[in-house]
């Protein structure tokens, strides 16, 4: 064999391994960590529309995409266990939802990407250098809760008649000081606008699902005429349990988002969380090709959605002004 002959093969060898190559990276299947919370039942929406966007996208579960899901069933202090076994799992990167969770994944993940579809001032929390550039590996949507709380206060005052006193549902807990401190940040800014709009607030804590049976007893006690909920993970992931007692005691309730007031709260005010969840596919198919997390800016929410419960109304015995429902943004009858 002479010396070109050897060159030639070499070459094609080269080649081949290098085509082989290429071709198995190509054909990685992506593993994504998805880390919620709720329950299938409370929360199983937003799995579905991550899944869904990235379908979009073209990724093929199965083929291109396996997802690693798990649920904390509404236990904050399983969050770091499972958090350790997506680690163990070898995810490529981890999808989850609340700055609580994020501090105690944060922990566990080391250098794995974190998609963050819900959380609050992420600054603050130590999560991000500036939205523009978060650094580190945590990337994700985010949106300050106060002035809505605000909102909510405005529209609860507008629907029910002679409001006056009012009832804070809030939960103090947090894996950490700085997510305390925020929460608290945010309640003591509820309660100035209360203050503003003439009403007297009485904080009923909730550290649990099972303490909404006496904060809502406690809060027909004070007499309070309305209450609202302050933004918290726990009552996401319970919301069934929150409208439950509500309708018990028979309390108007504002509540954060569109999912309560379809299960009986009357009235909401905030992001669209469909829309912020679809929005996290995005990160996740930049992120899978080649993006660092640090550098895709944290996008806050520009639409916001006022949603109200006619038949809850009607229940409660409150006739809904026509100004109001010109207003909102959806009806649920």
């Amino acid at each position: 064999m002479n010396r070109r002959t050897v060159l030639f093969w070499l070459t094609l060898g080269t080649l081949s391994v290098s085509v082989a190559a290429a071709a198995q990276q190509s054909g990685k299947v992506a593993r994504i960590g998805m880390l919620f919370l709720g329950s299938p039942s409370t929360q199983g929406i937003r799995f579905e529309l991550v899944r869904d966007e990235l379908r979009k996208l073209g990724y093929v579960e199965g083929q291109t995409i396996t997802f690693e899901v798990r649920w904390a069933n509404g236990r904050l202090d399983r969050v770091h266990e499972l958090a350790t076994e997506l680690v163990v799992a070898r995810v490529d990167l981890i999808v989850t939802s609340g700055s609580q969770l994020v501090q105690v994944i944060r922990r566990v993940a080391g250098s794995i990407p974190i998609v963050v579809g819900i959380m609050s001032d992420p600054i603050s929390a130590g999560f991000a250098a500036s939205f523009a550039r978060p650094g580190g590996h945590i990337t994700g949507l985010a949106f300050q809760d106060s002035d809505l709380g605000t909102k909510r206060l405005q529209l609860l005052k507008e629907v029910v008649p002679g409001l006056s006193r009012v009832a804070f549902l809030y939960d103090p807990r947090g894996p950490d000081e700085a997510t305390r401190k925020f929460a608290a940040g945010i309640l003591q800014e509820t309660e100035a606008a209360a203050r503003a709009l003439g009403l007297a607030a009485h904080v009923f804590r909730v550290d649990r699902e099972g303490d909404f049976e006496n904060a809502f007893a406690s809060a027909k006690r004070a007499r309070v005429q309305a209450v609202l909920q302050i933004s918290s993970p726990l009552f996401a992931a319970n919301r069934q349990a929150l409208v439950d007692m509500a309708t018990r005691v028979r309390l108007p309730v504002a509540c954060e988002t569109r999912e309560f007031v379809v299960l009986g709260c009357l009235l909401s005010y905030g992001p669209s969380f469909d829309e912020m969840f679809r929005r996290v596919a995005t990160y996740v198919d930049k992120i899978l090709k080649g993006a660092k997390a640090g550098e895709l800016p944290i996008e806050q929410p520009t639409r916001f959605e006022f949603v109200i419960n006619l038949k809850t109304a009607k229940a409660l015995g409150l006739a809904v002004p026509q100004s109001i429902l010109a207003r909102a943004d959806e009806i649920i009858q």
